[in-house]
């Protein structure tokens, strides 16, 4: 989904990543989703993660129901994977998901190209909340919120006074099944609060950008007042009767 361009001379620039719980926890598994992409390409991650428990330490993004965000500074990026699909390389199906385990090896060695050298990657890995159905409840819009509010914050305050651009896209909205035009406001208000002066979203197709678009005019037209009380904030959109949608199967 990201092409890893830099928007802003002299920023600090993050990439969100569409975290597990347990932080990179499904790296070495079949599925080629979102967080897995990011580890294959920042191979360093991966290794993160093991020193974390060998040591003992805490790999989590959330934990007893409350977002704890992990944000991993100038990582390289090693690689570049082709995910799209192209029957000529041998990815009929493209590498996303659950194709990914059904490519041939050639297939994938093809779709990956090293960067050389390799270029510097800041993340910010927040676990979205998984498995809702029906409208979305204000207790599940706070949380969201706080996860993205919480991770943003922390880029921010990481950054030390530099400007701050923050990459991030249809976060949740996969396999989780998370309403596309909830989770883009949530983000857009979170980035807001936190003080990020630069929020890059990648939409990926024409649908997505539709989501995008939505979401902007409902922050700027039903959602003016950026001043009142959170709990109020998370009330009028609790009153917008957003649903969850289903799941990719990835």
């Amino acid at each position: 989904m990201y092409d890893y361009v830099p928007v802003a001379e002299g920023a600090v620039e993050w990439h969100v990543n569409f975290a597990d719980p347990s932080l990179f926890v499904a790296y070495g598994g079949s599925l080629f989703a979102q967080d897995e992409m990011q580890v294959a390409e920042h191979p360093s991650l991966g290794a993160l993660r093991e020193a974390l428990r060998s040591r003992k330490w805490p790999a989590k993004t959330a934990e007893n129901g409350r977002p704890t965000p992990v944000l991993v500074r100038s990582v390289e990026r090693r690689c570049r994977v082709a995910t799209d699909r192209n029957a000529a390389e041998g990815r009929a199906r493209g590498l996303y998901g659950h194709a990914f385990s059904a490519a041939p090896m050639d297939a994938v060695r093809r779709a990956t190209t090293p960067i050389e050298p390799p270029t510097i990657t800041n993340l910010i890995a927040i676990a979205a909340p998984a498995g809702g159905y029906g409208r979305y409840t204000p207790r599940q819009i706070e949380l969201i919120l706080t996860t993205a509010f919480t991770g943003f914050r922390a880029a921010v305050m990481e950054s030390a006074g530099a400007l701050v651009a923050v990459h991030t896209g249809f976060w949740g909205c996969g396999a989780f099944g998370g309403n596309r035009v909830l989770m883009t406001t949530l983000q857009l208000l979170a980035a807001e609060m936190a003080g990020v002066e630069r929020l890059v979203f990648h939409t990926c197709d024409p649908a997505g950008r539709a989501a995008l678009d939505t979401a902007m005019q409902r922050v700027r037209s039903e959602l003016p007042a950026l001043s009142i009380e959170t709990s109020a904030l998370v009330q009028q959109l609790f009153a917008m009767g957003f649903s969850w949608g289903v799941s990719d199967g990835n």
